[in-house]
């Protein structure tokens, strides 16, 4: 097969922090500690936008990552956590032939997950993800790819720390995919709906060799629009290494509605 570029959407689906006030602040502080949590029984639907710089001598990329995130009871103990990534993509001198804008491939996750966690106090869920051809303008791979994935995470007082990791291989179509995500990451809620996160959103390429390891730091604050709730977030990140001609910085926002039970 021949080999093309693989544009795998970020996952960066954390957007954390509520806000609230005397009697309404537990419920909103509970809602914080599920959004700190990707496997969550939340529906939430986040618009992330992501601006990268410094592709090559002057190139550019805004990406926004469309991710919505519905939980299925399918059983008394068990949920089946779906979320899909739908990437919109406008990039500037990064490829020949100067500017595209377009669908990127999309990314769908699901995870079997307990309802509870273990006596341990541990969050986790087992699944798969799929890379789904739907590119436009070459912004994508044109190739199906499948692997497992896996999320594990323990919260503990405004703390929460874990890892969501997934491995794609191609199935069929023109690119060769062997590419590992993996996501460390630490919050901590900072009080009055304010949470600060530390991530990366690391990509291994087998089949290159080589890391993009970008290293994000994010806060955010969930207010009220009308009767909507919503979270806010704004972020920064350096990436620390990245192939040859990758982006160098990254700044975004994210905005998430909220669809608690």
């Amino acid at each position: 097969m021949n080999s093309r570029t693989l544009i795998v959407p970020a996952t960066a689906a954390f957007l954390l922090g509520i806000s609230g006030v005397t009697a309404a602040e537990s419920n909103v502080d509970e809602l914080a500690s599920q959004l700190s949590n990707p496997i969550a029984a939340l529906i939430s639907v986040p618009f992330q936008y992501n601006y990268s710089r410094e592709y090559g001598d002057d190139g550019d990329r805004n990406l926004l990552n469309i991710q919505p995130v519905v939980p299925i009871s399918i059983s008394e103990d068990w949920n089946l956590i779906s979320r899909t990534i739908v990437p919109i993509i406008q990039q500037s001198n990064i490829r020949p032939g100067g500017d595209q804008f377009g669908l990127g491939d999309i990314l769908q996750s699901a995870w079997f997950s307990p309802k509870a966690p273990t006596a341990s106090g541990l969050v986790w869920g087992v699944g798969a993800a799929g890379l789904l051809p739907t590119d436009t303008d070459n912004l994508g791979a044109d190739t199906w790819a499948f692997g497992p994935t896996i999320v594990a995470l323990k919260q503990t007082g405004p703390w929460t720390y874990g890892f969501l990791v997934n491995q794609l291989w191609d199935t069929s179509g023109p690119a060769d995919i062997s590419a590992m995500y993996l996501q460390p990451f630490l919050t901590k809620g900072l009080g009055e709906g304010r949470t600060l996160a530390l991530n990366t959103e690391s990509t291994y390429n087998w089949i290159a060799h080589d890391w993009t390891v970008p290293i994000n730091l994010a806060y955010s604050k969930v207010s009220k629009w009308g009767s909507q709730m919503v979270s806010n977030q704004i972020g920064t990140g350096v990436y620390v290494t990245a192939p040859s001609g990758g982006p160098d910085w990254q700044v975004r926002y994210a905005l998430t509605l909220l669809f608690p039970k």
